[in-house]
């Protein structure tokens, strides 16, 4: 199970920030989990509840967004969405597509205290 790992990422992440920007905990934590970005948003969740407990992620709001993937058609020469990464184009019925959007796991923003 990566989200494991991806989870471990995502607390190391905020607790650099909070050494770095000096606060104390956090309220809520806001993230970007994109179709095409190979993450099952149930195991990455329960993960980070997991690993949460005792640090500055503890008792956090954690909400996850899950934005749908965006490509280029080469042969409609357009901007298509897609839910995964062998979809056909919507349009043309064909596969020569380059995915451009969707594809990444971020952490958008975090509201934090300072006690």
């Amino acid at each position: 199970m990566h989200e494991l790992s991806l989870a471990g990422g995502i607390l190391k992440l905020v607790e650099d920030a909070a050494a770095r920007e000096h606060f104390a905990r956090v309220s809520s934590l806001r993230l970007e989990a994109g179709a095409l970005s190979g993450v099952e948003v149930g195991a990455l969740r329960f993960a980070l509840d997991a690993i949460t407990p005792g640090t500055c992620l503890a008792g956090a709001t954690i909400e996850i967004e899950q934005p749908p993937g965006q490509a280029w058609c080469l042969r409609c020469a357009c901007s298509i969405e897609i839910a995964s990464r062998t979809d056909a184009c919507p349009r043309c019925g064909g596969h020569q597509i380059q995915p451009t959007g969707g594809t990444e796991l971020k952490v958008l923003d975090l509201l934090v205290h300072d006690d």
